[in-house]
């Protein structure tokens, strides 16, 4: 690679590839009669604009030398022949080649000023009406307005993929808006984080003691907190840490949090004695939770019906014969409009579940099946045999709004048609999804809420679940019997041990549950790899891709998943003739790569083998790429039965999944895991992280490391503090309605 920046002018030639979303373009420049191939972040380009870029030239091994640009000035065409060229390739909807030549040759160079500034001019040509004049010309404004705003962002050092944002958050407005307060890029739309707006207003010369800015930084903390699990933050935590980020005096700061609160922008409440401060959002929807909740809780039956006759002939149908546990959680789950049932591996959450479904249907209730993730929602349909979705499928992404929040079909004013929706693994719901989960169902609607709070929260703010279970409001049944079958699994046997503090068996070779004793990272990571590539393998014949998974606490360090994640991709699928790959940042996508969705996308489309299409591939989907063609710039990856297509832009949203973290694995199972731990980190190392990897495991479980790194991670029961108050603004919500009732 020449490392030397160059300069290069010409005129665009013909477009070859160009993401709207990310201004990620691939172009033919003709500079002065030699077509070069230009790529770089050139969002709006278009046939025929006369351009300066400044950049590289690199060296593609499929499609050889390219221009790599990474800074660029534009310069619409100022000639009648370039002009047609301009108009022609469709830069502006509405104008084709004919129109083009139409408009051209009445105006000759002076076109595009027309176009811009006396478009009732263009309708004096035929076959162009005064409104189709406007609309071509507000089309061309549009387009000039992204320049201008990508312009202006460009003195900031921000890149196109923000810039765009911008521009659909504010259009035209965007430098004055940018200019006026600079913080508000720090909007969930745009995404700027606050560190960098802080630069930028330096450069505008904002006072570092200004409302805007000391507002911001408290905004500031609560986002980040609500990434740490928190829905609020106590006001005085929350003021010592934006006090020491903004480096103001701590009663400027005060001051700006007392206005915020006044105007809305902030809201505080005093739960327990102690004043916490929450983003509006993360307010309504924990307050609305627990209004919801405690409205069902109300409207529950004050004489249920006993269900024991239908429990009686259900055990008679199926032979079998339910525990009282088991027969008290089938009772309350049909008395109450909302029940929670829990339990760990092994103890018949499933039959207690299946016994529920059966009941229900028997009796003509419409019912809908959910779970938080794709994986989750598959194994429930496996276990029930019934349909399941994704909570946001059940609910129907429709739009994102203004803010750049996904909104749903379904809600207040187009509830789910379902007379009882069934939620599994719900430690994995937060906050948010719970409120639009809730706002979607209509008021008489049962919930029935199965998950085990034994294993890690939700990585979104809020800690549902557990916060309903503490209430001590919520009918609750917990499940802790391990039936015959499952005592038989040194799995299942281990894992509840481990969840009532109890070191696990290490010892036992005959079983489902092995410890492998290493004592150096890559002795570790070397049999990780073993393990995955051969024993299983050779053993169980176990798919190194679909049927093992290595699970492990973190991303990073030597046994993290970014350096496992190598290690086994290499092992497992090493580069090849005629295996095409790509780089992306620091990492190498290959053809049969075993890689994640790591966000929602409701927006990819996909296609099953049977040729039904669809959209949406959500976070912790794995899949195996199944094709990389840099011709067209795409990916495809298999999805079980469907195929998923990704632009090169969009290669952000996936990363190998050979190694995950335990946290992504929740909701899963796999038919053997493999869970290598190193030297004792108390950040990342605790009961909940070794249960919830341990439970993972359907068929076999390894372990590897040293054992008393397994006994203290047992032993530190260190609980996840999350600031929350849905637990006691639930409480608080019945105890006021009883006073208002006249029961207290």
């Amino acid at each position: 690679m020449n490392e030397t920046m160059e300069t290069l002018r010409g005129t665009v030639d013909s477009i070859v590839f160009a993401n709207e979303d990310t201004g990620f373009t691939v172009f033919m420049l003709d500079a002065d009669e030699v077509l070069v191939t230009v790529v770089g972040d050139l969002p709006g380009i278009a046939q025929g604009e006369n351009v300066t870029l400044t950049g590289r030239y690199t060296s593609h091994p499929t499609y050889g030398q390219q221009f790599k640009a990474e800074i660029y000035q534009r310069e619409l065409p100022a000639t009648a022949t370039a002009i047609l060229k301009y108009l022609s390739s469709h830069v502006i909807k509405g104008v084709g080649p004919r129109i083009a030549k139409l408009i051209v040759d009445a105006f000759g160079a002076q076109s595009l000023e027309v176009i811009e500034k006396e478009p009732e001019k263009l309708a004096a040509i035929r076959g162009i009406s005064l409104k189709k004049a406007q609309a071509i010309s507000e089309e061309y404004r549009h387009i000039f307005g992204i320049r201008t705003v990508m312009l202006y962002l460009s003195r900031f050092q921000i890149d196109a993929a923000p810039a765009i944002r911008v521009w659909r958050q504010w259009g035209n407005l965007a430098p004055d808006v940018i200019g006026e307060n600079p913080y508000m890029l720090c909007c969930d739309a745009v995404g700027i984080p606050f560190e960098k707006a802080d630069e930028i207003a330096v450069e505008l010369g904002v006072d570092p003691q200004d409302n805007r800015r000391l507002q911001a930084g408290v905004t500031h903390v609560l986002n980040h907190n609500l990434r740490n699990g928190h829905t609020c933050l106590p006001r005085d935590k929350l003021l010592s840490t934006a006090t020491g980020l903004l480096e103001t005096p701590d009663y400027l700061v005060e001051e700006a949090l007392c206005q915020g609160e006044a105007e809305g922008v902030f809201v505080g409440d005093t739960v327990d004695g102690v004043s916490y401060i929450y983003l509006p959002e993360l307010y309504e929807a924990e307050t609305y939770i627990a209004g919801r909740v405690g409205l069902m809780l109300g409207t529950s039956p004050p004489q249920p019906k006993s269900w024991e006759a239908e429990i009686d002939a259900l055990e008679e149908t199926l032979r079998i014969n339910y525990a009282s546990l088991q027969r008290k959680a089938v009772n309350q789950a049909l008395q109450n409009n909302i029940f929670i049932l829990t339990g760990g591996p092994g103890t018949g959450k499933t039959t207690a579940l299946c016994a529920i479904l059966a009941i229900l249907e028997e009796q003509g209730e419409k019912v809908a099946l959910a779970a938080p993730t794709g994986r989750a929602a598959k194994r429930m349909s496996e276990v029930t045999g019934r349909d399941a979705k994704t909570i946001h499928r059940l609910l129907e992404p429709d739009f994102r709004d203004k803010e750049g929040k996904r909104r749903f079909k379904r809600d207040e004013k187009n509830p789910l048609r379902f007379g009882t929706i069934i939620l599994d693994e719900v430690s994995m719901v937060d906050t948010r999804l719970m409120y639009s989960l809730m706002k979607a169902l209509k008021l008489s609607c049962r919930l029935i809420l199965v998950g085990d709070p034994d294993q890690l929260p939700s990585v979104g703010p809020g800690n549902v679940l557990r916060d309903l279970i503490n209430s001590d409001v919520v009918p609750t049944v917990h499940l802790s019997e391990i039936f015959r079958q499952a005592r038989e699994s040194q799995i299942v046997a281990n894992a509840h041990l481990i969840v009532r503090g109890e070191n696990p068996e290490l010892g036992v070779r005959d079983g489902d549950f092995f410890f492998l004793q290493k004592g150096s990272y890559q002795s570790i990571a070397l049999t990780v790899a073993d393990l995955c590539q051969e024993r299983l393998p050779k053993t169980y014949g176990y798919s190194p891709l679909w049927d093992i998974q290595v699970i492990v606490p973190s991303r990073v360090g030597a046994l993290g998943t970014v350096e496992l994640n190598r290690i086994l991709q290499n092992r497992l699928n090493p580069p090849e003739p005629g295996r095409y790959e790509q780089k992306f940042g620091g990492i190498v996508l290959r053809e049969q790569d075993k890689v994640m969705q790591i966000k929602n996308n409701y927006d990819i489309v996909w296609k099953r083998d049977d040729g039904e299409q669809g959209a949406g591939v959500f976070n912790g989907d794995i899949g195996i790429i199944d094709l990389i063609d840099r011709a067209s710039q795409t990916i495809l990856i298999r999805y079980d039965d469907r195929v998923a297509e990704y632009s090169f832009a969009m290669a952000g949203e996936i990363e190998h999944a050979y190694a995950i973290t335990v946290h992504k694995s929740q909701g899963s199972e796999f038919d053997a895991v493999v869970m290598p731990l190193m030297n004792f980190h108390s950040k990342l190392y605790y009961r909940n992280i070794l249960y919830t990897g341990v439970t993972r495991a359907k068929k076999i479980m390894i372990v590897l490391g040293r054992p008393d790194t397994v006994y203290k991670m047992v032993a530190n029961h260190r609980k996840i503090l999350r600031y929350t108050n849905l637990d006691r603004l639930l409480a608080d919500s019945l105890s006021h309605a009883r006073v208002e009732e006249g029961l207290l």
